[in-house]
Formats: C-alpha cells, sequence, structure tokens
C-alpha cells in the first residue's frame, strides 16, 4: 500500500520533495528525541522507588519504540523492556506492572491527543469531508476508550492471574511455572501503581507533553519543504495520523495506512499528495535512523548477557 501510494501521486515528485527535505532530515529525526525523553520520564513515575536513573530508562524506552516501529511485533517491544528493566535491578513484577499502566496511559492520552485534534479541525473547517472524518474519528476514539476502560478493569480483577489460568490449558506446566509463581505478585504491583495517585497523575501529564511534543516535527518537515505551517495545523495532522497509528496498531509501523491518512489529511489542508507522503517518509526515514541502531544495541545487551550467563554456569 505505502509503495502503491507513492507510484500513484508521482514517485518523482515525492522523490524531488524528500530532495528538498535533504539534510533537514538531521535535526527532525532528532528531534524525535524530545517525546521520546517525556514518554521514558513518565514510565519512571510508575517505578518508584526502585527506578534506575533516567538516562537508563530513555535508553530502554529508545529500544523499546525500536521494537514497536521496525518489528512485527505488536508489543513485542513492551515486554523486551521489562526483561530490560529487569536486568537493570527492577523487580521482575514491578517492571511488567510498570509496563501496563504506562502502556495504559500511553494509550488513553494519546486518545486525549486526538480528540484534541478532531477538535481543532472542527474549528478549522466545517466542510462536509471535515465533519464526516471527524465522525469517523470520534466514533473510533469511542470504541478504544470503552476497550481501554475494559482493559483497566481487568487490570484490577486480576488480569495475570487470568492470564496464568488460561495458558495452563494451552502450554505444558513446565513453561508456566515461573510466571504462574509472579502472576499474582504482578497483580498486585498493578493495583499499588493505580492506589499511587501522584504518580499517576505526573506520569499522565509527561505523556501528555510528550504527544503535543512530537508535534514539532511535522512543522519542520514543512518548514523545510518551504510551506510553513501554523502550530495548530502541525498539532492537527500530527494527532489525527497519531489516531491511525492507534487503529492500525495490529500493523508493524502502520506501514500503508500511516501514507494513507497523511494523503487524506493533508488534502484538508491543501497538501498536495506529494508533500503529504513527504511527511510520512521522513517520519519512516526517522523510524529507521533511530530504530536500526536501537535494535543492534538490543542484540548486543541480550547476546552480552547470554556469553555471561553461560560462562558462569561453564565455571
Amino acid at each position: 500500500m505505502a509503495v502503491y501510494l507513492v507510484i500513484d501521486s508521482g514517485a518523482a515528485q515525492v522523490a524531488h520533495a524528500m530532495g528538498v527535505i535533504g539534510w533537514w532530515l538531521v535535526p527532525i529525526t532528532l528531534f524525535h528525541l524530545v517525546p521520546l525523553i517525556f514518554s521514558a520520564l513518565s514510565w519512571r513515575q510508575l517505578i518508584s522507588a526502585s527506578s534506575p536513573s533516567a538516562v537508563t530508562l530513555i535508553w530502554i524506552r529508545w529500544i523499546r519504540d525500536s521494537i514497536n516501529s521496525l518489528l512485527p511485533a505488536a508489543i513485542g517491544g513492551d515486554i523486551a523492556s521489562v526483561r530490560l528493566a529487569h536486568l537493570q535491578g527492577v523487580p521482575g513484577a514491578q517492571a511488567a506492572a510498570s509496563m501496563v499502566v504506562d502502556t495504559t496511559i500511553g494509550v488513553a492520552t494519546q486518545l486525549i491527543f486526538v480528540i484534541s485534534g478532531v477538535g481543532l479541525l472542527l474549528m478549522r473547517s466545517t466542510e462536509r469531508s471535515a465533519l464526516l472524518l471527524a465522525w469517523i474519528v470520534l466514533i473510533g476514539t469511542g470504541v478504544f476508550i470503552v476497550l481501554i476502560a475494559a482493559f483497566v478493569l481487568f487490570q484490577h480483577r486480576g488480569l495475570f492471574v487470568g492470564f496464568a489460568n488460561l495458558a495452563r490449558r494451552l502450554v505444558a506446566e513446565k513453561w508456566l511455572s515461573a510466571f504462574a509463581a509472579s502472576a499474582s505478585a504482578i497483580d498486585d504491583a498493578v493495583a499499588a501503581a493505580y492506589r499511587s495517585g501522584w504518580s499517576i497523575l505526573r506520569a499522565t501529564i509527561l505523556r501528555l507533553i510528550g504527544w503535543a511534543a512530537g508535534v514539532g516535527e511535522i512543522w519542520l518537515v514543512m518548514q523545510s519543504l518551504g510551506h510553513p505551517i501554523g502550530m495548530l495545523d502541525a498539532f492537527t495532522l500530527e494527532s489525527l495520523s497519531s489516531g491511525v497509528r492507534v487503529a492500525a496498531f495490529m500493523v508493524p509501523g502502520a506501514l500503508g495506512a500511516l501514507e494513507g491518512s497523511f494523503i487524506l489529511f493533508g488534502a484538508l489542508f491543501g497538501l498536495p499528495a506529494q508533500t503529504a507522503l513527504a511527511i510520512s517518509l521522513s517520519k519512516r526515514v526517522r523510524e529507521l535512523a533511530l530504530g536500526l541502531p536501537g535494535l543492534f544495541v538490543w542484540h548486543w545487551i541480550e547476546g552480552h548477557y547470554l556469553l555471561r550467563r553461560s560462562g558462569s554456569k561453564a565455571r
């Protein structure tokens, strides 16, 4: 789908737009570290006293996002981040609980971000196409709000113990012994995280700031293309495309879906298809530029750990 959209919009024009961006891709890529840092600081609020340093959680968050962006596993990066946090001294149950709550806060705040963008879109335009798009986004958002509420309810009703009981019917007991033993502790840690009101509030505020900071990426792309837009228009574009990422969470990197959404949303702002695709492709370049090193670092950490562990066993 992504390749088709590039060809259909004019591959030469899209290539020209990317050439115009040129070395602007460096600051655009580096700017993404700003929302990434806020996401890591938000997660840190949920790990409490045993939290590693902010720098440690930032590089773990970097690896987490790299896995989720580039590998075909919807929550692979989240699971890897639990393991990496545990290797850095965070108790396993607390690391898993913080990841679950952090994911819940991330999706909930992302929906707030999306709804804000829909509101700005309706303030900007009352055309039929804008109204139709707003209704579609709001209906999808409503569905996800119900799903999040159900997910939170399950978290308070023993989510991991329930998973362990269900898995016993599908997987051999020897593979589940460690998980089953810690399932109750994880559920208790999740409940404790939700009871720490100020930590939840701080994590939510930091995450919202992170979503809003991501608007700067689109603003920089448009500056580099010589088509500057206002911050409110950039906010609307970023928030609506963020909603598409939520809806397409099962598609690795929302490939195709993100490109199509930028063409659709960009048309509401009078952007040519090739310009809209240049925004999307600049994000793809950033994902590769930050994601591939993240995957290599993850591979090195796991390989180093396994070698050290095998050496200890040999001794």
